[in-house]
């Protein structure tokens, strides 16, 4: 008779179980909404420092040469907007070079660069070979180099090639992509070999295992890093400052350098070209945000 039945039991232990979380759940659910207002205000705090230079810019460049040389009270204390500054950069033409300067050495360095760093990446990925972690490490090494300690031994290579003052100068050094060889290696990792072993059952050799299986796999990473490639060389201001002397080939960061007059620096003109400068990159942003996104935090790494 010192048995019990067991269902009052598992009713109790059921009613327990349900409502033992029940605190927990909204203790949770609290902490939960003060992290995200927390983290909405110091976002929201973080956009406005951010753009408080961006608005300083854009009221500069839309304030008269003359004024803006007087300092920065007075830029924020004018409101005669006028856009003279941005009508003298059109009227000049310069702003036209430089654009086709930037647009071309961007374009070709990140082509350039997507099919050399994958061709790399795909070597040290896929294929066997002598030598291939002492060239591994070497990359990785490069990744600790600052570029410009090799600016001088590029510019000595660019004037016994006789190269200088031309586009190939500005596009041919940042071809080589540290960067871009280790992202899409990382990527390519990721890629299960069982594709590659079907294709060469089906006769594939290298090249069209690259070509034709592993490159269209990889497109999010394609896209990332020619994204970053485009931005990193369209801002570039080291190299073609010291490779270009010619005032119509010059990119848009060096042409800017330029802007100055008579009487110094004319700043509304200055930053008027910024803006005009940043106008496509605004553009590119716009349209591949997620890509820019995942190629910045490294979440396009993943397979």
């Amino acid at each position: 008779m010192t048995l019990t039945d067991p269902r009052p039991t598992r009713k109790r232990r059921s009613v327990v179980s349900a409502a033992a979380p029940a605190r927990p759940a909204t203790h949770v659910g609290s902490s939960g909404r003060t992290f995200t207002v927390v983290s909405t205000v110091i976002l929201v705090g973080f956009a406005i420092i951010w753009l408080i230079p961006s608005l300083f810019a854009i009221k500069t460049s839309l304030t008269d040469n003359g004024v803006a040389a007087l300092g920065a009270q007075e830029i924020l204390s004018d409101w005669s907007p006028t856009l003279g500054a941005y009508l003298d950069l059109m009227r000049q033409g310069d702003i036209w070079n430089w654009y086709l300067a930037s647009g071309v050495t961007s374009v070709v360095t990140a082509v350039l660069t997507l099919l050399f760093a994958s061709m790399a990446a795909f070597a040290l990925s896929r294929m066997e070979f002598r030598g291939r972690a002492l060239i591994y490490l070497a990359i990785i090494i490069g990744l600790m180099i600052p570029s410009q300690v090799l600016i001088v031994p590029i510019f000595e290579e660019l004037r016994v090639l006789q190269l200088l003052n031309t586009y190939w100068a500005v596009i041919l050094p940042q071809v080589p992509s540290v960067i871009a060889v280790f992202i899409f290696k990382q990527f390519f990792d990721g890629i299960p070999r069982e594709l590659e072993e079907a294709a060469r059952v089906d006769g594939a050799g290298s090249w069209r295992i690259y070509w034709s299986v592993v490159m269209p796999l990889s497109r999010p990473v394609i896209a990332a890093v020619a994204i970053l490639t485009f931005v990193w060389t369209w801002n570039n201001l080291l190299l073609p400052l010291f490779v270009m002397s010619n005032p119509s080939l010059m990119t848009i960061p060096v042409g800017l350098a330029t802007v100055q007059g008579s009487f110094g620096l004319r700043y509304a003109d200055i930053q008027a070209g910024a803006i005009l400068a940043a106008l496509p990159l605004v553009v590119l942003y716009m349209f591949f945000q997620r890509q820019i996104v995942e190629g910045v935090t490294g979440s396009g790494l993943k397979g």
